[in-house]
């Protein structure tokens, strides 16, 4: 697939320079770059689960609470 993409010129530059450096094209180092940076989203650490009570409460009863408690004390549409 072809796409356009603003590159600043010293950026460009640089690029250039890499590629010929690594005996490549401009286009292979930038697939190369971005499967670095999409390997990197796929590699990152899940996301930490919840413990809960995400808030302590300091009393020692429990609240039972039901749908029908909900709905009394919020006014749903």
């Amino acid at each position: 697939m072809r796409t356009t993409v603003d590159i600043p010129d010293e950026t460009y530059r640089r690029l250039k320079v890499k590629a010929a450096e690594e005996n490549s094209t401009v286009r292979q180092v930038v697939l190369e770059g971005l499967d670095l940076v999409l390997l990197q989203q796929n590699s990152a650490p899940p996301a930490q689960r919840l413990k809960l009570p995400l808030i302590r409460s300091t009393r020692k009863d429990k609240l039972i609470i039901d749908n029908e408690k909900i709905y009394e004390i919020i006014d749903f549409p």
